[in-house]
Order: C-alpha cells, then structure tokens, then sequence
C-alpha cells in the first residue's frame, strides 16, 4: 500500500489527503495546529499529528506555501532521503501578486531538491486549487494534474495517486518544466485574485 504524508492543512492540502485517501493510500496529515491535521484526517480515517512527528509516507507532499517550505526542510534534515517530495508551492510575491520570488532561470522544485538532494522531487498540484481536486472537475471537464520530475518512477508514483483517485495525471516533462508549471499557477492565481475566475473553478486540458 501506498503511504502518503500531507504537510499542511489548508484547503489544498485537505484536498490532496483526501485524495490519495479515495486512492487507497495510508495517510498522515501533519500540521503545526494539531487540531487542524485532525480535522482533515479524522474523516478519511487518516492519522493526524504534528509538524515534526515521524514521516509515515514513501511521498511526503508539502502543501504549504512557498516561504514555509525552507522550515520544514530544516525539521526533518535526514528524514526525507529516499523520499518521494511532492512540492505544490506557487512562489508567489503574495504582497504585490506581481511577481515569482525565484530566480527567472529557476523553479520554487528546483531550490527544494538542491536543498535536499537525497530526496526526489515531484512538481505536482500547483495548477490545481483544492476545490478542482475536491469536485474531480474543472468546469465541465475532468481535473488534470501536471507533474513534472527527472525520476519517471517517482512521477509514475505520484501519477498513480492521482488516477487512483479519480483524475487525470499528465506527464509534463523534466523538473525544468517546473519554472513553466510556476508560472501557470501564478497566472491562475491571479486571475482568481482579482475576480477574473472563480476560486471553484481554473485552468482544464482539453484532449
């Protein structure tokens, strides 16, 4: 069986753990609230703890924003190796919404594996908002999650979760198309802001 560990527990977090739940996945839901974790978890049967508590799953997706990350890389330094690392961040300048906070020849995925070489990691769920991954929609068509790495087993891991539980999974090439993938979620993103598009709704592919 798949194990699968949720750092976070917003909205997008909630809807991944109940994701890899439906897809028959072991879940932990970690948070710095423990009562928020225990909130997701409790009704998909998952485990519910707090950040710093032992990492249960073989993925381990950090639904967190972007500048929370580098806190939680340095709570479990050693813990991650060997890891599947899902990261679901949009580095955005959440003050002017103007702006990536990352380097224009980089990615948010690509400053978290030379932080933590030992782990792998995945882009996954960051075109994504909770609701699309909650409702399995986008509009009238099917939710997609684009997932970019250079390990193809992991992607095919992470890619396998996702159809488990109901969605469509595209491989969207090497760990380079990150900086790509960013740049489509800060884009949905700030449609969404500024009541351009719903936050229920998003962007779909078609084919």
């Amino acid at each position: 069986m798949t194990a699968v560990t949720i750092i976070g527990a917003g909205n997008l977090g909630g809807a991944v753990a109940a994701l890899a739940a439906k897809a028959g996945a072991q879940v932990q839901v970690l948070a710095r609230d423990p009562e928020k974790a225990h909130t997701i978890a409790a009704p998909l049967g998952a485990d519910a703890g707090t950040l710093g508590d032992h990492l249960t799953g073989d993925i381990v997706v950090l639904a967190l924003p972007y500048h929370a990350v580098s806190a939680v890389l340095d709570t479990y330094a050693g813990a991650l190796a060997g890891k599947t690392l899902v990261d679901v961040t949009n580095p955005v300048d959440f003050a002017t919404f103007d702006a990536l906070v990352v380097p224009a020849d980089s990615s948010a995925a690509r400053i978290i594996q030379d932080a933590v070489p030992q782990a792998t990691v995945v882009k996954a769920f960051n075109t994504n908002f909770g609701a699309t991954l909650a409702t399995g929609t986008a509009g009238p068509l099917a939710t997609t999650v684009l997932i970019a790495g250079d390990d193809q087993a992991a992607k095919q891991a992470v890619a396998g979760l996702v159809t488990a539980g109901g969605l469509r999974a595209i491989d969207a090439g090497s760990l380079k198309r990150a900086r790509e993938l960013e740049a489509l979620g800060f884009l949905q993103l700030t449609l969404a802001a500024g009541g351009k598009t719903p936050w229920t709704g998003g962007f779909a592919l078609v084919g």
